[in-house]
């Protein structure tokens, strides 16, 4: 019996046990991840790779019920919870703007300020609360004035002034006009044209300043409410709760498409080279709150970022022409042989020389496409360099093709999700199954994902890991989820047959549950490792 067949057989002695669990994880989106990751955070917090002196913790806020799953601590505030190393939490647009508003009663409670003013000034100062009130401890009139606040004018209202001439567009009838607290008043019509400009064309809410000249006192909330339509006061809310989430370096916008949710997780810039901070978002998106990209467990942001820019950039086209391509000892040109023969003309200056030793071709004599000189030392440096980018673009093609390959199957898989579908309904039509009964296989696939997605990875990071016993064992943990996931791939595809639907059941669920539990075997020991320093980088990771 093999090792998979007995891990297998294992499986299934516990079979029924181990299904509930898999289809609650399934059901509540893999939440088994969060109980498993607490033990990756240590007493003494993470420790950047190649930095021993320093630390990498990791500030862990709210409290979580003990399957994890995140409850709301209140029915008005989103909870935090966890899918992987860190804690956060899920912000609607009405939680944001609740959050702002927390923040302005504060601070105009505190500095005994209108709400209106407390709010520009927490814009002013990125809504950095300890910061502000240190500067307006320091000097409040001052505070307030860089602000564009001005507290001793009058409120702003419409109204109309006998005999005003708006100094815009010289308009004298009797028509409503407005002033800021600073009294420098324009015609309405003027203001609205103004205003709507900074908000629909330019994109601009929180730094609206007043049209007098020189004048920085900034058109508040209630201003704006004064005079918009419905549709660009909507807009000027919708920007202002973006620059509070563009203002905090703990909050981050959902990166799904058409997605309205921000992300809250406190992780630094400088726990990257040690955390992955995995966050899934309301609609169901996975992504890395440290750089935006889609979930890319096992691998840390660095090396993320060096591996996509290694794969969209010349580089490895650059490898391509050093080991198939090599310059004219004349003229320098990029010259590329596109036949058998040695004896080369560079097409440019016309000079004649040996592919093999890169010599002039007169020297060559009577050896004619034969070059006797192949061995000597100096082109044996040229044939060196020449192997050199060999090796490195044939290594490097290694790991990319495969790392293409999962990221394609990813792809193809959205397309088996369709077939697994009419596959549920032809298993209810020839089985007394029920539609719960043949989820198995929309399981299956979804588990299949998953898997690709970390297998993606787990080759962009090999290809940076320096070679070494623990980078052998990673690749081991590699191969084995690597066969597990191709041996439920070929299950799920296998054509359905009607007398062995229960057999084909068993299976795929034993199967799913197998790859889910190598899934987690390679993530728990790849981060540990991220703990304990294992990962010896071939270069090291810079921020």
């Amino acid at each position: 019996m093999s090792d998979e067949e007995a891990s297998m057989s294992e499986l299934s002695d516990d079979y029924s046990d181990a299904a509930d669990d898999f289809d609650e994880d399934m059901e509540q989106g893999y939440d088994d991840d969060s109980e498993l990751s607490e033990g990756f955070i240590s007493d003494s917090g993470f420790s950047p790779l190649g930095d021993p002196s320093s630390t990498c913790s990791t500030d862990r806020r709210g409290s979580l019920d003990p399957k994890g799953k995140g409850k709301a601590r209140a029915s008005n505030i989103s909870s935090f919870r966890r899918v992987g190393e860190v804690e956060f939490r899920v912000l609607s647009s009405q939680e944001l703007k609740d959050e702002q508003s927390r923040a302005v009663d504060y601070v105009a409670d505190m500095l005994k300020l209108k709400p209106e003013g407390a709010a520009v000034l927490l814009r002013y100062f990125a809504w950095k609360k300890e910061k502000l009130l240190e500067a307006y401890m320091e000097d409040s009139e001052g505070t307030l004035a860089k602000a564009g606040i001005q507290e001793s004018g009058s409120q702003p209202r419409l109204k109309r002034v006998r005999g005003f001439e708006c100094s815009i567009c010289y308009d004298d009838s009797n028509q409503e006009t407005l002033a800021l607290s600073c009294d420098h008043r324009f015609c309405k019509a003027c203001y609205f044209t103004y205003v709507m400009a900074k908000i629909n064309d330019e994109g601009e809410s929180r730094r609206i300043q007043c049209m007098g000249n020189d004048c920085n006192v900034i058109v508040d909330e209630r201003t704006v409410e004064l005079l918009a339509d419905d549709d660009t006061l909507a807009r000027y809310r919708s920007l202002l709760n973006r620059t509070y989430v563009d203002d905090n370096n703990q909050l981050r916008w959902c990166p799904a498409p058409n997605c309205d949710y921000a992300i809250e997780c406190n992780v630094t810039p400088r726990q990257l080279n040690c955390v992955i901070p995995t966050v899934e978002c309301a609609c169901s998106h996975m992504s890395c709150f440290g750089c935006g990209e889609a979930d890319h467990r096992p691998c840390v942001c660095p090396i993320v970022k060096r591996w996509l820019k290694k794969c969209a950039d010349d580089s490895e086209t650059s490898n391509w022409i050093q080991a198939n391509t090599k310059e004219c000892t004349k003229c320098n040109s990029t010259i590329e042989k596109n036949g058998g023969c040695n004896h080369m003309t560079c097409k440019r200056c016309q000079w004649e020389f040996c592919w093999v030793c890169m010599g002039p071709w007169s020297d060559h004599g009577t050896a004619w496409y034969n070059c006797a000189r192949f061995e000597e030392k100096g082109e044996k440096g040229i044939e060196d360099v020449q192997s050199k980018s060999r090796a490195s673009l044939k290594r490097y093609l290694h790991y990319y093709n495969r790392y293409a390959n999962h990221e394609q199957s990813i792809k193809l898989e959205k397309e088996l999700a369709l077939r697994t579908e009419k596959k549920m309904d032809e298993m209810q039509e020839h089985s007394t199954l029920s539609w719960i009964e043949v989820q198995f296989l929309a399981k299956a696939v979804q588990e299949l994902t998953r898997a690709r997605t970390i297998l993606k990875w787990t080759y962009a990071m090999t290809f940076y890991l320096a070679k070494n016993n623990q980078t052998q064992m990673f690749e081991d943990n590699q191969n084995d989820l690597e066969q597990a996931v191709e041996s439920l791939a070929e299950l799920v595809e296998r054509p359905l047959e009607e007398d062995k639907i229960a057999q084909l059941r068993q299976q795929t669920t034993d199967r799913t549950v197998y790859v889910a539990k190598r899934c987690k075997v390679l993530l728990e020991d790849t981060l540990r490792g991220y703990d304990e320093q294992r990962w010896i980088w071939a270069d090291p990771i810079k921020l």
